[in-house]
């Protein structure tokens, strides 16, 4: 007994080992590119599809890919709408795993031959520097998966003339099912689809079972590869639940329609063989397993929006609209968790510039007031997320663009406490002596809003620094004429002492609007630039 399962085991574990050290390998080699491809080519549902499944094949891990952009998509990176074309292209790329088994796994002896890639891919990983390093990992994944197959094939012959699927009920719907449960479970144990459908395709190739049971069994695993996105956006902020849900419901119902009409895939594929010579056995069943994605991608696709409409429905929005892209997980993806902190940041400092305007068009009413401490909880969450993000020691680029945001943070706190302090003095701004101040501020919160909305503050910096001086300057003059005339018999020393701390106020309040679109700019590293070093850190 131990004959079958020592084998058996040790060949699922080879080949669960290669996979991770293959699909780590290559997105460490890759150096980022494939994630920038998928914020890059996701501009329709189609590019995203075409994304998510190149990526998906390239990197070896629908798992992998998923996870990335359950990042994304909590950070702002990619849209929801996109998202729902990546994860279904994520599913069809998640079938070369298939092909390169039964093309290359089962029909040659590669554990053999790849036993070399093994050697000089440890020998690498120890002795090369870099991406010379993740080259290897990924040349000895490569062989260990195969050595696994190979080792698979050996304990899977044993196992079959011990215990065999083909002895359960066959070539109805209820051995179907329990057939898709078995493959779902077999994939939730070893958190892998694609180990999962090499086990069945190696069953399939030794004859331990037939291929209706190992089509059942493909969808079984195909549905249960999902569970580990489901997983990563537990605890996640609502776009990573929507994106996890979707990619539940596209493989969920794929996986059915495919169950349904299996009768109609089997008779496809016995087409493809007579007429196209597509081989019979674990070749057709990766054909399959590539057909019944491609049918469920065709009815899905056109219909993206209205499918994530769904979705919504099912998971309305009830958060924090201001933070509630800092999901935790982003902690682990520095450039991701900046992104969506700096998208935090651009939010509440929306929000404290529209209580601004509200003050001093009519004062600020109840609702706005519980607006005002509500972004001030904003912040402070904002503050502990960015705090807590681990960056690498040698990338200058992520560290200033935290230092950035710091810096903004430290303006935003001040700038909401300007404001409280304003809102509680209940200063009638329609007072004709604050007209040439409110005047002045009016423009840099019209400056401000348009930049934070065109996410380009920068050309509009330099009109923002010469209104907050003007307002400096003009506000120091107009409060030393007014302690000047409390000489004055007439004068009144507490009306006076109010208008000058308005003043004050107002003065200070402008240069936090300055600053905090100043540093906001800098966070923004658009276009992948360094930000700009200013030598007046105020």
């Amino acid at each position: 007994m131990l004959d079958i399962f020592f084998p058996f085991a040790g060949g699922i574990g080879l080949f669960l080992v290669g996979m991770m050290l293959l699909s780590d390998g290559l997105v460490a080699f890759a150096g980022g590119t494939l994630g920038r491809a998928l914020v890059r080519f996701t501009g329709t549902p189609y590019k995203a599809f075409v994304s998510g499944a190149l990526v998906t094949a390239l990197a070896q891990s629908s798992t992998a890919t998923t996870v990335t952009l359950i990042g994304f998509v909590s950070a702002g990176l990619i849209t929801f709408s996109q998202a729902i074309g990546v994860v279904i292209g994520a599913s069809l790329g998640n079938t070369a795993t298939g092909w390169i088994v039964a093309e290359l796994g089962l029909k040659v002896n590669l554990g053999f031959y790849t036993l070399p890639l093994i050697g000089i891919g440890a020998m690498l990983k120890l002795l090369a520097p870099g991406r010379g390093a993740a080259l290897g990992m990924s040349l000895a994944g490569f062989g260990l998966m195969f050595l696994g197959l190979n080792t698979l094939q050996d304990g899977m012959r044993g196992l079959s003339a011990v215990a065999s699927l083909a002895d359960l009920p066959d070539g109805g719907y209820s051995a179907r099912i329990v057939a898709l449960l078995i493959g779902l479970a077999m994939t939730a144990i070893l958190q892998s689809s694609s180990a999962a459908i090499a086990t069945t395709l190696t069953a399939l190739h030794t004859a331990a079972i037939n291929f209706e049971q190992a089509a059942a069994l493909v969808v079984g695993a195909s549905i249960g590869t999902t569970l580990t996105g489901a997983l990563a956006a537990i605890g996640g902020n609502i776009y990573a639940k929507r994106t996890a849900l979707a990619y539940i419901l596209f493989n969920s119902v794929a996986g059915l329609i495919a169950i349904v009409l299996l009768p109609v895939f089997l008779f496809l594929l016995d087409l493809a063989g007579r007429y196209l010579g597509l081989q019979p056995g674990a070749t057709s069943l990766a054909a399959f397993h590539t057909l019944f994605i491609a049918v469920g991608a065709l009815l899905f696709l056109p219909f993206t929006s209205r499918f994530g409409q769904l979705v919504e429905r099912i998971l309305p929005d009830r958060g924090d609209s201001m933070t509630q892209r800092l999901d935790q997980s982003l902690l682990a993806i520095p450039a991701v968790a900046l992104e969506a902190s700096q998208r935090a940041l651009e939010q509440v400092t929306g929000r404290l510039l529209d209580f601004y305007s509200h003050l001093l068009s009519s004062g600020a009413s109840a609702s706005q007031n519980g607006g005002l401490a509500q972004a001030g909880q904003s912040l402070e969450r904002t503050y502990d997320f960015v705090s807590r993000i681990q960056l690498p020691p040698d990338d200058a680029r992520l560290g200033a663009q935290r230092i950035a945001q710091l810096h903004s943070i430290d303006h935003l706190l001040r700038f909401h406490g300007r404001l409280h302090d304003l809102a509680q003095a209940g200063i009638d701004f329609s007072d004709p002596d604050y007209a040439w101040a409110i005047e002045n501020s009016r423009e840099m919160l019209a400056l401000a809003r348009q930049g934070l909305a065109e996410k380009d503050l920068a050309p509009r910096l330099e009109q923002l620094e010469l209104d907050a001086v003007t307002l400096a300057a003009l506000s120091r003059q107009v409060r030393h004429d007014l302690l000047q005339d409390m000489a004055s018999p007439s004068a009144s020393p507490a009306t006076s002492l109010r208008k000058t701390d308005a003043y004050r106020w107002m003065e200070r309040t402008g240069h936090h609007i300055w600053r905090v679109c100043h540093y906001l700019s800098q966070g923004r590293l658009a276009n992948g630039k360094e930000p700009v070093r200013q030598e007046n850190p105020g």
